[in-house]
């Protein structure tokens, strides 16, 4: 029986997605995509998950696009290219989808951070590395430009110029540059402990704010003023109204820690 190329365990609180090809250093084949986009379906639905954690077995988080596995079914590649006018193609949605979950997304990463393997950990909120992971856009190398909805993300988190020159060249960085350039969150010898502390961290506040933040962040990025303004005031609303809002106001009077209930928001 083939072994899963996705694992979704679920801790608590935390839901720990895990690329599962090891002996390939966890390259993206056509059924890794799929899993990861049927994991992330999954979790979107899930109203008692507060963050999800990223990250790949053996020794890489991922080395990217495993060409020789991904294009033997030509027809099956060519599908997963489709898109509609107002849509996004398969692999761009593998990576899409996790901005659009309403919960904080973590990107721990180790070893090789290659290809889809950066596009996948850009596509998330944070990314946790260790210092002396190596990051690269490796699509130059093979004559390709960025893609899997990485070029979002890369233009969110670097300046014009470094994301440009990482994009052209394929340059190899260390986890620990990767953070000085805006590619990466923290750099840490432990990146799991790391991203489980901003979990901690999260856990103590509403579901609901946590979720319409993330919401508001993400679409107030590249909209008009007027448009954030708009969208601000509209969650602001809702959160007023929000069962966790109230429990949180009331354990803030009574500097208690709150017990929140299920996500109600996104």
């Amino acid at each position: 029986m083939t072994e899963p190329r996705v694992l979704t365990e679920i801790d608590g609180p935390i839901a720990y997605v895990t690329l599962n090809r090891p002996d390939k250093l966890n390259g993206v084949d056509l059924d890794t995509i799929d899993e990861l986009i049927a994991a992330a379906t999954a979790l979107k639905a899930d109203r008692d998950i507060r963050a999800v954690v990223l990250r790949g077995n053996g020794r890489s988080f991922c080395a990217g696009l495993d060409f020789g596995s991904a294009f033997k079914d030509k027809k099956r590649v060519a599908r997963f290219f489709l898109a509609g006018p107002r849509s996004v193609n398969r692999f761009q949605k593998v990576n899409q989808i996790w901005r659009e979950l309403p919960v904080p997304v973590i990107a721990v990463v180790h070893g090789h951070c290659y290809g889809a393997g950066v596009q996948l950990a850009a596509g998330a909120d944070f990314r946790f590395t260790t210092p002396d992971a190596t990051w690269s856009i490796l699509e130059a190398k093979w004559g390709l430009v960025p893609d899997m909805s990485g070029t979002v993300p890369f233009a969110e988190l670097m300046k014009a110029d470094v994301a440009m020159r990482l994009a052209m060249t394929g340059e190899s960085i260390s986890g620990e540059r990767a953070v000085e350039l805006g590619l990466a969150t923290e750099a840490s010898e432990d990146p799991l402990a790391a991203a489980l502390a901003l979990v901690d961290q999260v856990v103590e506040r509403s579901p609901d704010s946590v979720a319409a933040t993330k919401q508001l962040m993400y679409a107030t990025r590249r909209g008009s003023v007027r448009s954030a303004y708009r969208l601000e005031r509209k969650l602001q609303a809702i959160m007023f109204k929000a069962r966790n809002t109230a429990i949180a106001r009331q354990a803030g009077t009574a500097k208690e820690t709150p017990v929140f209930g299920p996500r109600s928001f996104g």
